[in-house]
């Protein structure tokens, strides 16, 4: 029975974190609990039943409000990073950015989710299925922001 409590009280603590990342602007602090003790991906380990700290989601994810937004992905031209489709990306328009981030631009009116490479300018993807993109002097390009983080799901199949 405490297991369905504590899944239920887990749920609803998501739902609300995930209605306060939907919303626009700044948001108030959720502290969770976040634990000493990794969790095993391989052989289980005894669990631990202490909390280390207290982890607010908005400060792990949001360095700069003002300047944060938030976007869904469709495509699978970023998997090899793990960037799937369905994920929010935290993108921050504050951040400069350099060769090797990960950047939201738009191309010719277009917005894509690409790795920035700067000489050549190009955005690559980061599926072998798909060739990068060469940035012509005549393109309309512009970068608007650098992914920060990635919001994923877990569905159950």
């Amino acid at each position: 029975m405490a297991d369905i409590k504590y899944t239920v009280f887990i749920y609803s603590i998501f739902r609300e974190v995930m209605y306060h990342i939907s919303k626009a602007g700044v948001w108030p602090p959720i502290y969770l609990p976040l634990y000493l003790e990794r969790i095993s991906a391989g052989f289980p380990s005894p669990a631990q039943d202490y909390v280390e700290q207290r982890l607010d989601l908005n400060k792990l994810c949001v360095k700069r409000p003002a300047a944060t937004y938030f976007v869904r992905v469709s495509g699978d031209s970023m998997i090899e990073v793990g960037i799937y489709p369905d994920d929010l990306l935290v993108v921050d328009r504050s951040v400069k950015e350099k060769a090797g981030d990960i950047v939201i631009a738009s191309l010719n009116g277009e917005f894509t989710v690409k790795v920035l490479e700067t000489d050549p300018i190009r955005l690559v993807p980061q599926n072998h299925n798909y060739q990068p993109i060469l940035i012509a002097e005549a393109d309309d390009f512009e970068i608007f922001g650098v992914v920060t983080s990635v919001v994923r799901s877990i569905k159950r199949r």
